[in-house]
This record gives structure tokens, sequence and C-alpha cells, in this order.
């Protein structure tokens, strides 16, 4: 039996989707995960939701909850990271203080002054994981879901561990892709190629059909680039489809925020269509169903 350790497990809506994923793959069904966070309140959660979905599936894995990191690195073979240091007040600090001085963001959780202020907080706390890695599972790897994923991996390339960057966008650019050309995303072909946060699908097919001239026209009706403003020029300009957002998009190319008139044209949608996020505290609606589907 493999061992997981989630670091950062209270994240309840990531933490329940990921290990679904895990135990609905036929090969990793026998996983023991320890969740762990600094306190129980919803790794418990998450621990009551997966023991369901193990028993109703008849599975072989096994969920354990812990406040002590060290126990939870202790002869892990994979370590997953998905903290966010500070929690959603000083992600609020990451908008409003440079709001003040007329940088206006999105997500702010990769570039700018909002990457920077999340590198700074959660840089210290990665490379303790990676020395603990190195005292207690040496030859796990750790699965980094950490932003800003860049800064991140930078700062985990001086340690000794092994390590990779993993972001969900090619899966949920590729379930946008799905409804656009109406195909099934499981019969859609492609490669994707790129960097992290800045992927660029360069093949998509169906049945050896190319489907980009559908995606192209598809793109210049208004009421499919209205949702994708940024992503829609972009994709015009360079001719393959972006993995990320609008909202993702306009800060990685910030001619789209770089004044008012820019905003209002391109970055008027809310969430991840480019306007400036909210600041609040509610969680998003979390994985209720317990029967897994098998890919």
């Amino acid at each position: 039996m493999r061992r997981v350790a989630i670091i950062g497990a209270g994240s309840i809506v990531f933490c329940k989707t990921l290990m679904l994923d895990i135990m609905a793959t036929p090969e990793l069904e026998d996983t023991e995960f320890v969740l762990m966070a600094p306190s129980t309140g919803k790794t418990s959660q998450v621990k009551a939701f997966a023991d369901k979905v193990i028993e109703k599936n008849g599975l072989k894995s096994k969920v354990t909850v812990t406040t002590d990191r060290r126990e939870a690195l202790t002869g892990a073979n994979y370590v997953i990271t998905s903290f966010q240091v500070g929690g959603v007040s000083a992600f609020g600090l990451d908008y409003k203080i440079p709001l003040k001085y007329g940088v206006d963001q999105c997500i702010g959780d990769t570039l700018g002054p909002g990457g920077v202020f999340r590198a700074l907080r959660s840089i210290p706390v990665i490379l303790d994981v990676a020395r603990d890695m190195e005292e207690l599972c040496p030859n796990a790897t750790l699965l980094n879901y950490v932003n800003p994923m860049a800064m991140i991996c930078w700062a985990l390339g001086e340690t000794n561990i092994q390590y990779v960057g993993l972001c969900h966008g090619v899966q949920t650019t590729l379930d946008l892709i799905s409804g656009y050309v109406g195909v099934p995303k499981q019969e859609i072909d492609y490669v994707s190629a790129g960097i992290n946060h800045m992927g660029w699908f360069t093949k998509l097919t169906h049945q050896g059909r190319d489907l980009y001239p559908e995606l192209r026209e598809k793109f210049e009706q208004p009421e499919f680039y209205v949702n994708e403003k940024v992503r829609g020029e972009v994709f015009r300009h360079f001719g393959y489809f972006m993995t990320e957002s609008t909202g993702h998009l306009s800060e990685y190319v910030p001619w789209f925020r770089k004044n008012q008139k820019a905003l209002d044209l391109y970055c008027d949608e809310p969430s991840f269509g480019g306007n400036r996020a909210p600041i609040t505290t509610g969680a998003p609606m979390s994985p209720t169903s317990t029967r897994i589907k098998r890919f």
C-alpha cells in the first residue's frame, strides 16, 4: 500500500476531488492517505467523506488525520502540497494593498504583487516541508499545487528532493473545449505543451478530424467570445487555445489590465472572466456524491 501525505488537506473541495481522482484509478485504489493540516476541523470532514467513498465502492484505501507534519511525512511515497499560508485573510491583503496604489488584479496568485506576497509567505513553509522530506522520506516525490507555481518550484530546486509542479488547467480547459465543439472530452485527442500556467493546445482532433476550425469559428461568435475575451484575443493572435482563463491570462499578459479602458474592454466579466475578484470568506460547494467513476 502506497502512502500519500497531503499537506494542506484542509482545502476541502480540492482535497476531496483529488482523492476521488486517485481512488477512481484502479492501480491506486489501495492508497493510504494521511491528511495533515494545522487543525482537524476540516480534515475530519474530508476523512468522513472519503471513508464513505471507500465503503460504498469496496476499496482498500484508508485515511488517517494528523496535525503533525513530520508524522504525515514519515515513510511517505508521495507528498502533495496544497496549502495557503495565511488563508483568505492574507489573500485579501494581496488584493487590497496593491489596489490602493492602482494595481488591479483578478486572481493575484502567480504574477504581480499578489504572486510576490504569496511567494514570500509560502516559500519558507515549502522549504520546511522539503527539509523534513529529506530526512523522513528522501525517496518520495513531492507533487506541488501551491502557488505561485514557478517561484515555489524555483525554491524547491535548491533542495535534494524530487518534485513536480502541477495544475488542473489542462483538464478544466478540455471540459470547456468539449462544450464549445460538442464532442465528449474523452473522445478528443490532444497535445498540450508549454509551461505550467501557460500551456497551449497544439493539437485538437476527433476521430482524425481537426477541431480547431470549428473552435475558431465559435470564438468569433459574440456569445462565446464574451465569456473569455482575453483568451479569445490571444487565440486570435497566436492561433492556439490557452489553458488559462481570461482572469489568469490578463495578469500573465498585463497589457489587458494596463488602464481602465483595457479593463472595461477585456476584463469586465466576473470571477475568472477578468473582473476584480471580490474578497469573500464564503466557501464554494464541495463534492457530495460518494460514487466514484472509473477512468
